[in-house]
């Protein structure tokens, strides 16, 4: 039974078509994943759902009295407010209930009459059935699994950081159990083990769900239904994401045959006529022509505009670019409970991981001396010059053009190599010139990346590069970390970016905590 259907959906946004006269259902109980290029509108579908974007046309019909769930990143947080009180809110209307029983108590020991006691034996069968007396073990529950717990539940959410915040929410949001989940790019805070945890979740999630992910292992564990957007159109696949990805591939050599069979016929037609509608044959020539004109004409494949990325090496004399000794990392207090000691050495491919919150960036900003140590030492080669990437998408001036930003820092380059870099690191024409905060989360982390092919340096620090990249750019940006002759460090959740084929060494600063 269809609980959501999206019939003849149109949107443009500037000159590119997102969606054209396309459909989109969700039955009851379909774990849905929608895969698709960078840009190409997925984030936009869960936004038209959820009200913050108006299609151009299309009707939109959900069920009635359909409980929807959003993974919001901008819900309001309060000063003063515990993760444990925050988690709780999830079941707001149980509590509001609770405290009208105990209300109705304290009127019961003053005068226990008849319809008071019948009100509070409805009110405290309601909160059986519907779970109050499970709200803390619940909690608990997904508190752990999200790894909430380590911080403490006493913890102020004002003081947590984005990615802490946006697990919150998420765990949040898993509590109050809608109907249908609407979930775009859940993993880009989650570290694996917690990102297991959610698969896990999902997969025996009893309602229906619309995930957004270009974690391809992730969708892989939790969807039998796949969308794939491309031109505009939403293809829908039964089964597991393998099966859909093998069907695509099959109905795009079946696609590139009819069109490359319509476009030699059109030729052969267009020859045709072209010759003969000045002759004897010109009835002819004017009833093929007729023809061509009503004949509903195949699109060109999909050319993706696929990033080249690479990074200019600068030379470095230096065998050892980073030593750390005994070093204590954190802000009032130390995040680990053991020093840290370790060396980088030119050439060297480190990933450093841990669990989301444990101090992975602040061990980077340590070692770049945007905060103190609290202990220990860190020293760079005096020839170490370092090319930094921050995992988060936050622009001092949103409204300025990839082409800007570029210029503004390399202001030396001309504005041909400036455009050249950006498509390089795939982007067309029409995104170098639109503002940085309209372009989709795949395309800003293209300018980001964009930033530090222009960079000479001989020391990479990642962190976090592949969210929102697809399939296509995380495999051009893998590439170009194994061919750097330098020295990398590099975070990321995604643990099959990297292998032993080009990884040296694995840091886990959990082993510390």
């Amino acid at each position: 039974m269809s609980i959501l259907k999206i019939e003849h959906l149109q949107h443009a946004y500037l000159d590119k078509v997102l969606y054209d006269d396309t459909n989109f259902q969700v039955n009851d109980q379909e774990h849905v994943g929608v895969i698709g290029q960078n840009g190409v509108g997925k984030s936009t579908l869960i936004k038209i759902l959820t009200k913050q974007v108006v299609p151009d046309n299309g009707q939109i019909t959900w069920k009635k009295k359909l409980k929807v769930g959003y993974l919001d990143q901008y819900a309001s947080l309060k000063a003063g407010q515990t993760i444990k009180e925050f988690l709780q809110s999830a079941f707001a209307e149980l509590l509001i209930q609770q405290q009208l029983l105990t209300s109705l108590y304290q009127q019961m020991s003053v005068d226990a009459n008849a319809d008071l006691i019948e009100r509070a034996g409805n009110i405290q069968a309601w909160l059986e059935e519907n779970g109050y007396y499970e709200i803390d073990t619940k909690v608990q529950q997904v508190a752990t699994g999200l790894g909430l717990d380590a911080l403490g539940y006493d913890h102020d959410v004002m003081d947590l950081s984005g990615g802490q915040r946006s697990k919150l929410i998420l765990a949040k949001l898993l509590l109050k159990n809608p109907d249908i989940l609407l979930l775009d790019e859940p993993t880009n805070y989650l570290d694996s083990q917690h990102i297991s945890w959610l698969a896990d979740y999902l997969q025996n999630f009893t309602g229906a769900f619309v995930v957004v992910s270009h974690d391809f292992d992730f969708l892989g564990k939790i969807v039998n239904v796949v969308y794939d957007l491309e031109l505009g159109r939403l293809t829908r696949y039964s089964g597991s994401l393998q099966q859909a990805l093998r069907q695509k591939a099959a109905n795009q050599q079946t696609y590139l045959k009819s069109y490359a069979s319509q476009q030699k016929k059109i030729a052969k037609t267009q020859a045709y006529i072209q010759k003969n509608k000045a002759g004897s044959r010109s009835k002819s020539a004017k009833s093929r022509e007729k023809q061509l004109s009503k004949m509903k004409v195949l699109a060109p494949p999909a050319n993706r505009n696929k990033p080249n990325f690479s990074f200019p090496y600068l030379d470095n004399t230096s065998q050892i670019v980073l030593e750390v000794n005994d070093l204590k990392i954190g802000y009032q207090q130390p995040l680990l409970q053991k020093e840290l000691n370790f060396s980088v050495a030119m050439g060297e491919k480190v990933v450093i991981t841990g669990f989301n919150g444990i101090g992975k960036t602040t061990l980077i900003r340590t070692i770049l001396n945007q905060i103190p140590s609290l202990g220990g030492s860190v020293h760079l080669a005096q020839t170490a010059k370092v090319a930094y990437y921050q995992q988060d998408l936050l622009w001092p001036h949103p409204l300025v053009t990839p082409i800007d930003i570029l210029q503004q820092q390399f202001s030396e380059q001309a504005q041909r190599v400036i455009r050249r870099t950006l498509a390089r690191a795939g982007l067309t024409a029409q995104q170098m010139v639109a503002a940085v905060k309209t372009l989709s989360g795949g395309e800003q982390v293209k300018v980001k990346l964009a930033l530090l092919m222009l960079q000479q340096a001989n020391f990479l620090i990642l962190d976090e590069p592949t969210n929102h990249l697809d399939d296509d750019s995380k495999a051009s940006l893998q590439q170009a970390l194994k061919d750097y002759r330098g020295a990398v460090i590099l975070v990321t959740h995604e643990t099959s970016f990297y292998d032993d084929s080009w990884i040296n060494k694995i840091l886990n600063i959990e082993k510390k905590y």
